[in-house]
């Protein structure tokens, strides 16, 4: 049985639960606390040399890090990654918007405001990570007027990697249990149906450690 290695409350490692619990498929879940130093442990940064979670660990040995690659891998041969070329590029894409225009503002956000406390320097740049936020929202939901799913017309694992970040933007915009957003209704909507499909569900049922 394969073993992921990461702290739940993080949107990286919770979509990797996500993407389990959709796929039915089992896992040795090791929760590692970051915040405790955990990830910087020898054991640990055998496995990865960035000493980042999440970590997959192979049955044979082998590990691999970022999450987004970890999608790729155990999506392999599902109706989550597409075998058509253009349509797996599309896919890859969204995935690349989420590491590089999405998480790095959007889940910095939510870090900087869950975690650190009131006084922490790092408050100054909330202001500045909400523009950059927003502006990630904004181009969902450009893409989202035209097409159902973020690969197109398909659920796919760009949808896992994308909506976990923003359905943890209770308290980073104004919200309730569900997020809305008055400016980004496509973005609602199908967040709305993202988190209704049985499957995520599952997935949501996942004890988060806060």
């Amino acid at each position: 049985m394969i073993t992921l290695y990461g702290m739940s409350s993080s949107g990286n490692c919770y979509k990797l639960q996500l993407l389990m619990a959709q796929l039915g498929r089992a896992c040795e879940w090791e929760e590692i606390d970051v915040t405790r130093g955990e990830n910087l442990s020898p054991e640990f940064l055998a496995m990865n040399d960035r000493g980042k979670v999440p970590v997959l660990k192979l049955d044979d040995g082998r590990t691999m890090s970022e999450s987004n690659a970890i999608l790729n891998f155990l999506a392999q041969g599902t109706p989550l990654l597409p075998d058509d070329a253009w349509e797996r590029a599309k896919t890859l894409q969204w995935m690349f918007f989420e590491q590089y225009s999405h998480e790095p503002y959007i889940a910095v956000s939510r870090f900087v405001r869950k975690f650190l406390p009131a006084d922490h320097p790092r408050r100054a740049s909330l202001d500045a990570l909400k523009a950059s936020g927003d502006e990630a929202l904004a181009a969902m939901e450009r893409h989202l007027t035209r097409l159902p799913w973020f690969g197109g017309e398909r659920y796919t694992i760009a949808d896992i990697a994308t909506f976990p970040w923003v359905r943890n933007l209770v308290g980073f915009y104004d919200a309730g249990e569900l997020v809305v957003f008055a400016d980004f209704p496509n973005v609602a909507r199908v967040l709305q149906a993202f988190v209704q499909r049985p499957a995520v569900q599952r997935g949501l049922e996942i004890p988060k450690r806060d």
